[in-house]
C-alpha cells in the first residue's frame, strides 16, 4: 500500500512525539517492501526547516541526508493537477499553503495521509482523500 507522509508525521518520528511509533512501522515496511512511502519535496523543506529552527543548521543537515537516504520517496516534480488540486485546497478548506500540497500529493496518488494535523479534517470529511491519523 501507498501512503503520503506529511511533515508533522517525520517531525513526530523525529522528535519521538505520540505517532511516532506509526511512522517507525511504516518506515520498516517501506525498507521491506510491504509498502511504499510518498513525500513532496514541500513536506522535506518543512521538516528541514522545522529542524534549523529547533536544533540548529548542522543537525538540520543530517536530518535531510537521513530522509533523502530513508525508503520515503521525495517527489521533486509537481503536476498540474496537484497544482491545481492544492490551489482548490487552499480556497476551499482551512489549510496552510505547505499542507495544500500535501494533501493533493495524496489525492494524485489516491494513497493515505500520514498526518496528525487538524487543518486536514474538513477536507477528509468531504472525501477529498483518506488520512491515517497519528
Amino acid at each position: 500500500m501507498d501512503y503520503v507522509l506529511d511533515a508533522c508525521a517525520l517531525i513526530a518520528f523525529f522528535n519521538e512525539e505520540k505517532g511516532a511509533d506509526t511512522v517507525a512501522e511504516l518506515m520498516t515496511q517501506a525498507s521491506d517492501g510491504t509498502n511504499r512511502l510518498f513525500m513532496s519535496s514541500i513536506q522535506v523543506m518543512e521538516v528541514y526547516y522545522d529542524r534549523i529552527y529547533v536544533n540548529g543548521t548542522e543537525y538540520a543537515n543530517t536530518v535531510l541526508e537521513s530522509i533523502y537516504n530513508s525508503p520515503i520517496n521525495v517527489l521533486h516534480n509537481i503536476s498540474r493537477d496537484i497544482i491545481k488540486d492544492a490551489a482548490r485546497f487552499k480556497t476551499t478548506y482551512s489549510m496552510s499553503l505547505a499542507d495544500t500540497f500535501a494533501a493533493a500529493t495524496a489525492k494524485s496518488l489516491d494513497a493515505p495521509l500520514v498526518t496528525k494535523d487538524d487543518e486536514m479534517k474538513e477536507a477528509q470529511e468531504a472525501g477529498e482523500f483518506s488520512i491515517l491519523w497519528l
